[in-house]
């Protein structure tokens, strides 16, 4: 059976980025459905853990995947291409905004102590303290970091996102790591799986 007649969630991303350059509508929507939800995890991850700005965002991408279908090439994966126009909204956004910094409730906090049993507690203060960590590193160590232990990327395809070679990827990788570690001092718990 010829590959167009397959039902769409069988095709590959990049059969269906083809289909879109020829005005099939039905592919750009099963991208969005296989997209969409890790690319909302992106942002919210990247950018300040606000719901509304990861939707925001989201949107835009998917504006942009649609508006940039012809400059696609087929050669590299989707995965990567996707990924790269998301990294640069996220740069753009950290020069408009200077980067400002989460700002975290106290009450809230308390609240959730308060609440929940200890160790429940004690992970939730973690992931928050984890958190912090990613958003005192600077930018092209946050999305190496986010990119590799939330996305779940190989380091070829981090470096084809953030445009440097492997070996800077690696190097930003450990040096972010280190950074953490240091402000992670003092938690049990291990951050390297609590960052997936």
């Amino acid at each position: 059976m010829p590959w167009y007649k397959k039902k769409y969630h069988q095709l590959s991303d990049e059969q269906l980025v083809y289909m879109l350059t020829k005005g099939n509508e039905r592919a750009f929507d099963e991208l969005y459905d296989r997209y969409a939800p890790r690319m909302m995890r992106f942002f919210y991850r990247m950018l300040y853990q606000n719901e509304a700005i990861a939707a925001d965002f989201c949107q835009t991408l998917f504006l942009r995947v649609f508006e940039k279908k012809d400059s696609f090439k087929p050669e590299y994966k989707f995965s990567t291409w996707i990924h790269t126009l998301a990294a640069n909204l996220c740069k753009n956004e950290y020069r408009r905004q200077g980067r400002q910094p989460t700002t975290i409730n106290i009450q809230q906090a308390h609240d959730l102590m308060v609440t929940q049993e200890e160790s429940r507690v004690d992970k939730s203060i973690f992931q928050s303290a984890l958190q912090r960590a990613i958003n005192r590193l600077d930018d092209k160590h946050r999305i190496c970091i986010v990119l590799r232990y939330q996305q779940d990327k190989r380091i070829a395809e981090i470096a084809d996102i953030v445009n440097c070679p492997p070996g800077t990827v690696k190097s930003r990788i450990h040096t972010a790591m280190k950074q953490m570690r240091s402000d992670l001092h003092g938690h049990n718990l291990n951050f390297k799986e609590a960052l997936r």
